[in-house]
């Protein structure tokens, strides 16, 4: 159906991307990304349901009513949270220096921020970059150097990182009955991780032609199935935001079947990118992917994986590689989902460890071996009915208070 493909962000026709270094927090990193449309698109986002929100999600949000936008422009370094005026101020000066060099109206664009809460957005750095990244783009459009223009995507994805360690990002093209639509992601997570969304952004643009209101249904759908699935922490950002635009400049509107495919390619590459942020966890040294089936609901299957990824039992117990399955069977006991416990299967990397909601006899030296490894499958099989869901975190090392303990400083 489809395939991936290289130029990231920018693989879609008509959109550009680069980051430059505003030198925001650090010198020599690239700290601050614009991505442009080449036309108006549509547009649509989903927020963290923090009821505490950063000065740029708030407008965003404002701006994304209508539908529509043409850029992004985000700056990692300083999450411009909790400032009051001083923190919109700085929000909408990004804005108005964004369309001023573009040449749009501020309404079309989308701002983001990531970084350290409760600090003033140091502007006399982020405006020249703007400036920096609008002067780059502007040499992107004037240019036939394909490599280029995939360095400067590239390089986007290196400027919204903060504690990450490993660059996020992707391209796919999918073949549809009357040419191909093309799909890029990029995205930023390692800590502050949480369903209903953690210190996480994400940024999808595709050259298919989608309503407004029908890109606003598929990527609540992918959201739900991929970044409200993923967690680290147990901690939810002031931050997070997730935004899609289509600019419609394939020409190609899927319907039937290529609609499907494609919905299916949005959720595909958002559940990679989810993997991602849970494989990059902060001091992570194991990924985990918690499968339940057999569940009486969406939802109650969903809430049981989730659970099972956040508990800090059972993140710890796989660090230690420790088979300590009551750990996974109590963290689905309290997710708040009704099921029967009696009927629990319960699984380590493909080793049976408890059926019907008791221990089994097994060989700890096997299941210590299978726990070494660097992915771990929790799956649990309930007897209550045909739903099923995936949700995925790691670890819980030493490593994370280290990193944590002198994030501000």
């Amino acid at each position: 159906m489809w395939k991936q493909i290289d130029g990231g962000i920018s693989a879609p026709l008509g959109f550009f991307a680069c980051g430059v270094q505003a030198e925001i927090k650090y010198k020599d990193k690239y700290d601050l990304a614009l991505i442009v449309s080449d036309v108006p698109a549509s547009a649509s986002g989903v927020y963290t349901r923090n009821v505490v929100k950063a000065h740029p999600l708030v407008l965003t949000e404002n701006h994304l009513q209508k539908g529509k936008a043409q850029a992004v422009v985000v700056n990692s370094g300083n999450a411009n949270a909790c400032m009051g005026e001083i923190g919109d101020q700085a929000a909408m000066e990004m804005v108005k220096k964004t369309a001023q060099e573009l040449g749009l109206s501020p309404e079309d664009i989308v701002v983001s921020s990531t970084g350290v809460i409760g600090q003033p957005l140091p502007l006399e750095k982020v405006v020249p970059g703007i400036h920096l990244a609008a002067e780059k783009i502007a040499s992107l459009k004037g240019s036939n150097d394909t490599g280029a223009k995939m360095e400067a995507a590239h390089h986007a994805a290196l400027a919204i990182m903060t504690t990450d360690t490993m660059v996020k990002e992707m391209a796919f093209e999918l073949e549809c009955a009357k040419g191909s639509i093309k799909l890029g992601i990029i995205a930023k997570g390692s800590g502050m991780i949480h369903p209903n969304m953690g210190t996480m952004l994400g940024f999808i643009t595709t050259d298919a032609k989608v309503e407004a209101s029908a890109l606003k249904s598929l990527l609540k759908e992918a959201t739900d199935e991929s970044f409200n699935m993923v967690t680290v922490d147990g901690d939810t950002s002031t931050n997070d935001m997730v935004v899609m635009l289509a600019n419609g400049m394939s020409g190609i509107q899927p319907e039937g079947t290529d609609w499907e495919n494609f919905s299916a390619m949005v959720r595909h590459a958002c559940c990679l990118m989810a993997q991602a942020i849970a494989r990059d966890g902060e001091g992570a040294s194991k990924f985990i992917e918690a499968k339940v089936t057999g569940a009486a609901s969406l939802d109650a299957a969903r809430q049981i994986a989730r659970s099972i990824c956040g508990s800090n039992l059972v993140k710890s117990a796989m660090y230690g590689e420790d088979a300590n399955w009551g750990r996974i069977l109590a963290a689905a006991g309290y997710s708040g989902a009704t099921f029967d416990p009696k009927q629990a299967d319960i699984y380590l990397n493909g080793l049976q460890v408890a059926a019907h909601g008791q221990g089994l006899a097994f060989s700890e030296n096997d299941a210590a071996a299978l726990l070494k490894k660097a992915d771990i499958v929790v799956e649990v099989v309930l007897g209550d009915g045909d739903y099923s869901a995936v949700a995925w975190g790691c670890d819980l090392t030493h490593k994370y208070i280290d990193i944590n303990a002198d994030y501000r400083t």
